[in-house]
């Protein structure tokens, strides 16, 4: 029988798949109605601020991500996740590519039909200078 950080682990594993693939009703599927993601530099946004800027990168960049989870505490029906994640940036018609990094710290949910989502997500990923 998997374990709940085994799930929440292949969470993980199945969003950078998805973002890599461009597959938006895969990583929709991944997080909840109520989704809030929390970045440097701009207020909290939800779901629909979220696919408006995953379609509007659509055809122009893709995305290459490695993260870990370093940490994942689970009580009950929530859990919360410490981690790293570093995103590769490449423009589609040419250019440089741009990097991201930092750590993050998420909160999942369990839903009725016992799946974890993601329910908040904080990130403090900041542009990658110097070598990497």
């Amino acid at each position: 029988m998997q374990t709940d950080e085994q799930a929440i682990r292949e969470n993980q594993a199945a969003w950078l798949d998805a973002t890599a693939k461009g597959d938006l009703p895969r990583i929709l599927a991944l997080m909840s109605e109520d989704v809030v993601f929390l970045t440097p530099s701009r207020p909290p946004f939800g779901r629909d601020e979220f696919v408006a800027a995953f379609a509007a990168g659509q055809g122009r960049m893709t995305f290459s991500s490695r993260a870990e989870f370093e940490e994942i505490i689970v009580a009950g029906d929530v859990a919360y996740a410490r981690g790293r994640l570093s995103i590769t940036v490449t423009p589609i018609a040419g250019g440089e590519s741009s990097q991201l990094a930092g750590y993050t710290l998420s909160v999942f949910r369990r839903e009725n039909d016992g799946r974890w989502v993601l329910a908040r997500d904080a990130n403090l990923l900041a542009p990658v200078t110097g070598s990497v």
